[in-house]
């Protein structure tokens, strides 16, 4: 019979578990609504100049800043780090979006600056935590998935020449001309229904804990079987 292990067996060290996560998702509805106001106000509007541009974007940015600061400060306590990057983005929303009201005159310049600057930052924070909380928390792989999907953002209002023009016609006759701006307002209000909506999804997933069953804390302990 093999000797029992003297003296305790020190216990494994414990995973966070993701249950506290979970506590996460009234931010992530919340932070969908501003996101789903901007792609509905672009989407039906006819105008699509960067002044419409601005004024859609700096105040979805804002509020879905402020959502993004408090939210992370209240609900990820127990993750110092996350917490961090979380109120960090937060404050690069509100800033950017204060200047996007505050010079809503500027054009097509000061959309394209401010949105792709936005996009970069914001995006690659979200990369980040996701990065860093995989497979220890439900919520990397949609923090990973929005980073991906906004730095996308960034780097399109990046590529799209700013005197991109080309005159409406051909098959369907219709009349006008598509310019850099309306591609690039167009965008960024796909943009925001698409985050929205997934973001929305991400929440309502977390709630439900659909497919992240919480991990419990696991301890090694040795035993002498008996007969």
């Amino acid at each position: 019979m093999p000797a029992a292990p003297s003296g305790p067996v020190p216990p494994e060290p414990a995973r966070r578990d993701p249950s506290t996560d979970s506590r996460y998702w009234p931010v992530l509805i919340a932070r969908a609504v501003p996101l789903l106001v901007l792609g509905a106000v672009i989407t039906f509007s006819s105008d699509h100049s960067p002044r419409v541009g601005l004024l859609a974007f700096g105040a979805a940015a804002l509020v879905a800043g402020a959502i993004i600061a408090v939210g992370s400060a209240l609900r990820l306590a127990h993750d110092p780090s996350t917490r961090t990057i979380g109120v960090l983005q937060g404050a690069v929303g509100i800033v950017v979006g204060a200047l996007a009201l505050v010079f809503s005159g500027g054009g097509l310049p000061v959309l394209v600056a401010l949105v792709s600057g936005f996009a970069i930052v914001t995006g690659a924070l979200e990369l980040v935590t996701g990065l860093r909380r995989r497979r220890r928390s439900p919520l990397a792989r949609d923090w990973i998935g929005i980073g991906v999907i906004t730095l996308v953002l960034g780097a399109v209002f990046v590529a799209v020449p700013p005197d991109y023009s080309e005159q409406l016609g051909g098959i369907e006759k219709v009349s006008g001309e598509l310019t850099s701006s309306i591609v690039l307002v167009g965008i960024l209000g796909a943009y925001g229904a698409l985050v929205g909506v997934f973001l929305v999804i991400a929440g309502l997933s977390l709630k439900w804990g659909t497919g992240h069953p919480p991990m419990a804390e696991e301890r090694t302990t040795s035993g002498v079987s008996t007969s």
